[in-house]
């Protein structure tokens, strides 16, 4: 099996028979456990015993593939909670590449070993994720920072993943016109691949900064240029809990409902003032710090529209804070959607699929706890799925809905309720 020392399997067909054996296990035990809910015996989801199997092997390959299984783990309609669990670990804690892997990579973009580098190096990672793993240091001037380092191979196992992905998404195009979802994957794909770019990440951390720079209680780290490279990103320790550790201390409501509003700042804010959002929303991105503000971390996916996409959502959020009425159609064909539906077919369904979205905006009093936005979203895709498939986003959309659902299943992990309506209303003066 081709891989790097130390590093994920990378060849296509190393990654698609790890993939293939995780498969038949999954649908063993989904089948399984199928027939004992038809008998009344058990009304559970993935067994724990293949969940663990599903983190130890995506951990195990990391890049897309992982990826894809932080995704899942986002979502609280998918797995019941014991599962979720499981496979939230996937979001900071795969298997860590041994030390002298770290050290090794160190001395190929930075010139030294971690001791020559740093004043003080961690050797144990903090955090272990898709692209690469994160360790806790200090600089010589006394800053407290974290460094990612990337593993090595990944560049090519992420590929792999993307030229795989790539064939299915070709296949069901050539099957039928209305599946063809190319272009999306084309965006998503290119997405990827920037992220590892490490340069790139840093000087996109510092345009998330400057977008952000209205937003007092959102943090974003400070980049340390002469020890970030290709592979390699140096940046400011930021302390706290990531948005599972401060659900497990037991916070309150009202908690609850403040960090829900810092998360709404921290997204829509950067947007609403050049178009700039970050994409990338899993838990482990965000740290509720001692002084009650927000750090955001993670660069890799950040995303700036087109001026068209931008001042459009813009215009619509003036709109809905003001309750005018939205001209729906008008609206997506502005921000570039296609619609191959008549107009008398089109409308309806995009105002209620907008009716289901705004809720919060609605009410002084929305439950979080108890939100089904997201399935009602797709038991009415469900219902109408042959008219939906004719209207068709732009390619960049799929950015935009990965960082506002994300933003949305966040919301529902911190389950918070009250009126949520003020943090929206508090980013109209970024708008000038």
């Amino acid at each position: 099996m081709a891989k790097e020392p130390d590093g994920p399997p990378s060849t296509r067909l190393a990654r698609l028979r790890k993939l293939a054996g995780l498969g038949t296990r999954i649908g063993s035990d989904v089948l399984g456990r199928g027939v004992k809910r038809l008998t009344g015996a058990d009304a559970g989801g993935l067994s724990r015993g293949t969940a663990e199997k599903l983190v130890e092997t995506l951990g195990d390959l990391k890049g897309a593939a992982m990826k894809l299984g932080q995704v899942a783990s986002m979502d609280p309609d998918l797995f019941p909670p014991e599962v979720r669990g499981i496979l939230a670990r996937l979001q900071n804690e795969a298997p860590p590449m041994p030390y002298e892997r770290v050290a090794a990579v160190l001395e190929d973009e930075l010139g030294g070993s971690p001791e020559e580098l740093f004043a003080e190096f961690q050797r144990e990672p903090m955090a272990a994720a898709s692209l690469g793993q994160v360790h806790r240091a200090r600089v010589r001037d006394g800053r407290e920072v974290v460094v990612k380092i990337q593993y090595p191979g990944i560049e090519q196992a992420l590929r792999s993943d993307i030229d795989n992905l790539g064939l299915v998404v070709k296949t069901m195009a050539l099957a039928h016109r209305a599946l063809d979802g190319r272009q999306y994957f084309h965006e998503l794909a290119e997405e990827l691949a920037h992220e590892l770019d490490y340069t790139r990440e840093g000087r996109l951390a510092r345009e998330f900064a400057d977008a952000s720079a209205g937003l007092p209680d959102v943090v974003v780290p400070e980049i340390v240029e002469e020890r970030t490279s290709t592979r390699v990103l140096t940046m400011g320790y930021l302390p706290g809990q990531t948005l599972r550790g401060f659900l497990a201390s037991g916070p309150d409501d009202s908690e609850r409902l403040r960090v829900s509003g810092l998360l709404i700042r921290a997204i829509h804010g950067s947007f609403l003032v050049d178009g700039t959002v970050h994409a990338d929303p899993h838990p482990g991105n965000f740290v509720v710090m001692p002084d009650g503000r927000l750090g955001v971390l993670d660069f890799g996916s950040v995303k700036r529209f087109s001026r068209e996409f931008f001042e459009g959502h813009r215009d619509v959020f003036h709109l809905v804070l003001q309750g005018r009425p939205i001209d729906v159609l008008a609206l997506v064909r502005r921000v570039g959607f296609t619609v191959d539906l008549p107009d008398e077919a089109a409308r309806p369904l995009l105002e209620e699929l907008i009716q289901l979205a705004g809720r919060a905006l609605r009410t002084d009093d929305y439950d979080y706890a108890h939100d089904t936005m997201a399935p009602d979203s797709r038991q009415l895709f469900a219902r109408h799925a042959a008219e939906f498939l004719k209207i068709r986003p732009p390619a960049e959309g799929v950015m935009f809905f990965r960082a506002f659902g994300g933003l949305q299943q966040n919301l529902r992990l911190l389950g918070a309720r009250g009126d949520f309506r003020p943090f929206y209303r508090s980013l109209l003066p970024l708008l000038g």
